[in-house]
């Protein structure tokens, strides 16, 4: 990053110069931000990043027109140049326009008065930017400024809920649920109905639950909004689920996966045909295990396809289907047609159900390797969920070659822990919206089947069994892995024992 003098504003502006380096200067101020309309700012990469007694400091690159910077300095007097790398200067630009968006709170003390309800008729694009969106009507920027906050916040979900007499909107962030905001009940319906018109429901029904899709920008990062409403005594709720398709984050060690772990797991997922399993409740990152799973696959030699519901990231060279219960395209039926396309490898996004679990097993014992998730609270109980379901245990001993289960503990916020008695503790913060943790990592038990485990499975032996040979053959449970975390002051020994159930 290098500077410019400043220049009055009815002169041409001054040439780059200097040899100040970006480390040296200061984020970039929202509040300055907000001088210049965010459209503006980001296709004529020019950013006002501070406000000084002598004029405005403004970043540039080498892409900025010098009309745009010629503009600027005629509406605002002085200025002072700082040339900024071009990438550098855009994520600047999204990060300050982000952080100077109002927060849901703020946003509610404007919305609370008179709701014009033929506004949310309005049309919207089918890929909006919402830091473009300043000028809509109050409920729209509202809901703007709920997923704005949510994704800069991390939220994988956005809970929107009727009671008697208030509405309530929570983020479910690091796994748990917190108030964000309470808006009056007279905006709840406004509310419903334009989050319906953007996933392209039907506002008139409100007896039905129904499911929809929002694609939308924000700060230049795609992110995807799963809909869910249902109907209640006091209204519709509605529920968001954020899904961020950044696949460059999809990285095992990244994860939290001790490099051991990691080591047994790319033995698994190296072998020509099997079934590898990913297990563990609702929200517990088996999903996004599994593609940083694919993303270690080669696959420029082999044909690496998928069934999801919903497809979460875009990986660039798999072939990805997307369920789709409506129509009839199930996972069994998308995973059929998926066999007859010469695939190498199958990742299946859940096995629900009997039929799917007999194509899985069958696909893996006629050549392919197949990677798949199923609910379960840990490894060895993978087994018996498989039987249960009436997969015969003599298949499933031929096919299985490991079973990965997986928890999140939470982080420990950074700024705000506090050691006691050798240990680290939570205390809350404004940084980690006073919860005391900030962010999550992975703890995993991998179960490696051997031909002592194939015999458990053969005759049909308690899952107490089959974790005993595991433990016998080297397998660390959950509790066991998690001890690391708790050693490196990651997270603390009572987010551990909510997590794992250990003692």
């Amino acid at each position: 990053m290098t500077s410019a003098a400043s220049h009055p504003s009815n002169s041409a502006p001054a040439p780059a110069g200097g040899g100040a380096s970006s480390s040296a200067n200061p984020p970039p101020s929202p509040l300055a931000a907000r001088t210049l309309p965010y459209g503006f700012s980001r296709n004529n990469q020019i950013l006002v990043a501070h406000q000084h007694s002598d004029g405005l400091e403004v970043w540039i690159s080498e892409r900025t027109p010098a009309a745009a910077t010629a503009e600027v300095a005629r509406n605002f007097g002085a200025l002072r140049l700082v040339t900024v790398d071009a990438a550098e200067l855009a994520l600047a630009i999204s990060s300050a326009y982000a952080r100077q968006e109002g927060s849901a709170a703020q946003v509610v003390g404007e919305v609370e008065g008179e709701v014009d309800l033929s506004l949310l008729m309005q049309d919207i694009p089918e890929i909006e930017d919402l830091l473009e969106s300043e000028d809509d009507a109050p409920i729209i920027r509202m809901i703007n400024a709920l997923l704005t906050q949510a994704a800069r916040e991390g939220a994988s979900d956005i809970h929107i809920e009727p009671f008697e007499n208030a509405s309530v909107v929570r983020f479910r962030v690091d796994g748990t649920l917190r108030d964000v905001v309470r808006p009056k009940k007279a905006l709840h319906g406004a509310l419903i109905s334009r989050i319906k018109i953007m996933a392209q429901l039907d506002i008139a029904e409100k007896r039905l639950p129904q499911d929809g899709r929002i694609t939308l920008r924000v700060g230049g990062r795609p992110v995807d909004v799963r809909v869910s409403t249902l109907p209640t005594g006091h209204g519709e709720r509605a529920v968001l689920r954020m899904l961020e398709k950044d696949s460059q984050r999809l990285n095992l060690e990244a994860l939290g996966m001790s490099r051991d772990t990691q080591a047994q797991f790319d033995k698994l997922i190296s072998k020509p045909h099997g079934i590898v399993l990913v297990t563990g409740p609702t929200g517990s990152g088996k999903t996004t295990t599994l593609y940083a799973a694919l993303s270690r696959l080669e696959t420029e030699t082999s044909n690496i396809m998928t069934v999801e519901d919903p497809i979460e990231y875009d990986l660039s060279g798999i072939g990805q289907t997307q369920v789709n219960d409506r129509i009839g395209m199930t996972f069994a039926r998308a995973l059929r047609s998926i066999l007859r396309q010469d695939p190498d490898i199958i990742m299946i996004g859940e096995i629900r159900d009997l039929e799917t679990a007999q194509i899985a097993v069958q696909a893996s014992l006629t050549g392919h390797l197949v990677l798949a998730t199923l609910h379960t609270n840990d490894a060895a109980s993978a087994v018996t969920r498989l039987t249960d379901m009436g997969v015969e245990p003599y298949l499933l001993a031929s096919s299985l070659l490991g079973v990965l289960a997986q928890r999140l503990v939470r982080r420990l916020c950074p700024a705000c822990k506090v050691e006691r008695d050798g240990t680290w503790h939570p205390v809350g913060c404004e940084a980690c919206g006073r919860s005391g943790y900030a962010g999550r990592r992975g703890v995993y038990e991998l179960l490696t089947i051997d031909d002592a485990i194939r015999t458990l499975i053969h005759e049909q032996k308690s899952d107490a069994e089959v974790l005993a040979a595991g433990r016998e053959g080297g397998m660390h449970t959950l509790r066991e892995d998690a001890d690391r975390w708790i050693a490196q002051g990651y997270t603390s020994l009572e987010e551990v024992i909510r997590v794992t159930g250990g003692d």
